[in-house]
């Protein structure tokens, strides 16, 4: 009776082995469909996991990731010791002596859970784990058929995790296996793998964890939220002392040690990397933008596109993050004080103006028709314009963007909010290499988190006198000498169908005395500039402006002399550029090279050159631009001497449109061209008085500011000196004291008023 008794037990044993083998064989040949697909060779030789792409400055400094699992991997020598140490002791302390399936783990698993009932945890090894983290072995995708049958899904996903494992422990060392499982990990808080995790919580690199930082991290592969140090800081520091605890049982740490560390509290350096953090926030998004395109025309070797917040792209820009910080330290420091001055102005009243200077009626009511949160109710209550307005009114608890407090908690409508976001002055600011192209900063607002728009390339807005460099960019390459004179008074032009125009000066009054051009584009006067416009015509100034860089459509009209037609900050900013290279127009572009995660090269992007212009033209522009330096009133007077000391030359421009809607300067030096503007973001939203408002006061600043920062910093390179000169003699006399005028071509003021209409 015993020998039976002995004879079936092996028999079901037997069976049961058989029964094993075979139910392991069919899982990983998933047999008939049944089980789902396990990874194959090249799978597991090249596991994919999503990699963050990384946005590099020039200068090496990472300003920021693309990404949807925010995860950048690291290799095993980027491992802090303590860290390997806290994450074997806690997870799988025979890490070392199995080869990917734990027999005796499991058979504790198995024996606790079924004979005592008690907890004694997963009993799945690190290789185990790497590989459900790899091959997401849980997911739907990857399930067959019987995994439908109650109890069946587990064990068949467990199989699964066994095979994989063991396929694991053959092709990758142990060091690769932990490595693989620290990178694919989840941490909570948007942080994917052990560097964006140590980034998140304590601004560290891996290698630079404590103790007491590996184990808090290595307490989170638990449950992330549940243990999270920032939601939950007293399950935490349970946590992070179990593991510590299991480290001391384990030998890694002495009795000492454990209680000295154990004892600490959680100190966290805590920040979650997105897209309105770090450096070029403005800039980023941008670019966000031209990758994606990027990524949809290149194609990978398998033929599918690359994928930018998947493949773990590297992008090589050319801003440097220096001057990038130096740029958003001027706008910062010198929009809060000119927006202290706008509401001082303003007092009690609202600052959307028409051109009467009248507060226009039902202003915020018409803006709020344009914003998200309008069209979402509209989608809930329909046209009901009681309820909308009932919504719109209806206060609660946001966080608001001020100057004085940085972001602020309170109660707010929607309609609050909306008043309060459009009584702030915005601005864009851009500098360029102009000998390359090379964009080198760019800050497109005054806040990124709370004002999404971008000024530097996105707005476009009219650029007022800043414009006539270009009209009188038209008059030098006509054959017009800097030097050549007309008198300060009204001009009449003609336009068929149309009132005369006769446009004023800033002040609104005529000297009535002889002035060089060059002295007239220093004081920018505006009655020598459309007299320039009606001696040459709209038409040559248009296609002027557009070969020297300007790419926005411009309006064949007089008053384009005055910079009436909207244009970019970004295409300024290349078009002057023009001037400082010898007449070549290089195309602004910010973007140095493309590679893939591993380092290969997929795009190395040239510049795009053109001759616009010749160099003895490009240099009397210079010339006349460093007239606002040099002639006397001239509108960059007011740039401190500490920039132009030491034999530097500077030229500049300011601009101001009507009512003062929009403020612009552009500043040039041998190595930098920039570009800044200022203004509301509806161009009813401007300075009441026009002293105030004008470019001189509300954008030149930005530029004093960003250069006075970046020539005081000698690793940079960029240092004071002349414009480059033409290598013959100019052609033309600019000693206007020398000048005399050669034929009737240069009188001034003669011409035949019915020939020059419009």
């Amino acid at each position: 009776m015993t020998q039976k008794i002995i004879r079936t037990i092996w028999i079901i044993f037997a069976a049961g082995l058989i029964g094993f083998i075979l139910f392991v064989m069919a899982v990983s040949a998933n047999f008939l469909g049944l089980f789902g697909e396990l990874p194959n060779f090249k799978e597991l030789e090249n596991p994919q996991s999503e990699l963050a792409s990384e946005l590099y400055s020039s200068d090496g400094l990472l300003l920021g990731n693309y990404f949807r699992e925010n995860r950048t991997p690291v290799t095993y020598s980027e491992l802090a010791p303590n860290l390997v140490q806290a994450l074997i002791a806690t997870e799988d302390v025979r890490f070392e002596k199995h080869s990917g399936i734990d027999l005796q783990s499991m058979g504790r698993v198995l024996f606790k859970s079924l004979i005592l009932r008690q907890s004694a945890g997963g009993g799945s090894t690190l290789s185990q784990q790497t590989a459900k983290n790899l091959f997401k072995t849980r997911n739907m995708e990857s399930q067959g058929v019987l995994s439908k049958v109650p109890g069946l899904k587990m064990l068949i996903i467990k199989t699964k995790e066994w095979i994989v494992a063991a396929k694991l422990e053959k092709s990758y060392t142990k060091d690769e296996i932990l490595t693989l499982y620290l990178n694919t990990s989840e941490f909570g808080s948007n942080a994917y793998g052990i560097k964006t995790a140590s980034k998140t919580f304590f601004n560290k690199e891996p290698s630079e964890l404590s103790v007491q930082e590996s184990a808090t991290l290595v307490g989170l592969f638990k449950a992330p939220s549940y243990y999270s140090p920032v939601f939950n800081p007293e399950n935490s520091l349970r946590r992070r002392n179990t593991v510590l605890g299991q480290m001391e049982k384990y030998g890694m740490l002495s009795k000492m040690e454990y209680d000295s560390i154990s004892n600490l509290p959680l100190e966290l350096d805590y920040k979650v990397e997105n897209q309105n953090q770090g450096l070029a926030t403005y800039f980023r998004e941008v670019l966000k933008a031209d990758l994606i395109k990027w990524t949809k025309e290149n194609l990978k070797a398998d033929g599918t596109p690359y994928d930018l917040f998947g493949d773990g792209l590297k992008i090589y820009t050319t801003i440097d993050s220096r001057m990038q910080r130096y740029a958003e330290e001027s706008v910062q420091e010198h929009m809060r004080e000119l927006q202290k001055k706008f509401e001082k102005e303003m007092g009690n009243r609202d600052p959307w103006l028409d051109n009467n200077g009248q507060v226009i009626p039902n202003f915020l009511e018409t803006q709020v028709k344009r914003t998200e949160a309008y069209r979402n109710l509209v989608k809930r209550y329909g046209t009901s314009t009681d309820s909308i307005n009932i919504k719109l009114n209806e206060k609660k608890r946001m966080k608001v963007f001020s100057w004085e407090f940085g972001e602020l908690d309170t109660l707010m409508s929607t309609m609050d909010s909306l008043r309060h976001y459009k009584k702030h002055l915005q601005t864009g600011f851009v500098s360029m290499d102009p000998k390359t192209g090379h964009i080198k900063a760019w800050v497109g607002g005054i806040n990124h988190k709370h004002f999404k728009f971008d000024h530097v390339k996105q707005s476009k807005r009219q650029p007022g006198s800043t414009f006539k460099a270009f009209v009188y960019a038209a008059a030098i390459e006509n054959g017009y000498s800097p030097c050549y004179t007309v008198i300060d008074q009204p001009i009449e032009i003609n336009i068929p169908g149309q009132p005369t125009w006769t446009p004023k000066n800033a002040d609104g009054k005529f000297s009535y005395e002889k002035m060089s051009i060059r002295l007239a584009m220093a004081q920018s006067v505006n009655s020598v500039s459309a007299y320039m416009m009606k001696k040459l015509g709209p038409r040559i100034v248009v296609e002027t402006a557009h070969r020297i860089g300007i790419v926005s459509d411009l309006e064949e009209v007089p008053a384009l002399a005055l910079g009436t037609s909207d244009v970019s900050v970004l295409e300024m900013v290349g078009a002057m550029g023009t001037f400082v290279n010898e007449g070549e127009h290089i195309v602004p572009f910010y973007i140095d090279r493309i590679e893939d995660k591993n380092g290969n090269l997929l795009q190395q992007f040239t510049p795009k050159k053109k001759p616009a212009m010749s160099k003895e033209h490009a240099y009397l522009m210079i010339h006349m631009l460093k007239g606002g330096f040099e002639e006397e009133r001239g509108t960059s007077q007011g740039v401190p001497w500490t920039l132009r000391d030491e034999g530097n030359e500077l030229g500049g421009k300011t601009g101001t449109t009507q009512n003062a809607s929009d403020g612009w300067y552009m500043g040039l030096s041998k190595d930098l061209v920039s570009g800044a503007w200022v203004g509301g973001d509806d161009r009813a939203i401007h300075f009441r008085s026009w002293t105030l408002g004008q470019g001189g006061q509300t954008a030149r600043p930005i530029w004093v500011k960003f250069m006075s920062k970046v020539y005081a910093d000698k690793t940079l390179g960029i240092t004071k000196g002349p414009f480059p000169r033409p290598d013959r003699p100019l052609s033309v006399e600019i000693d206007c004291e020398k000048y005399q005028l050669e034929s009737s071509r240069f009188t001034d003021f003669e011409y035949d008023q019915s020939k020059n209409d419009f």
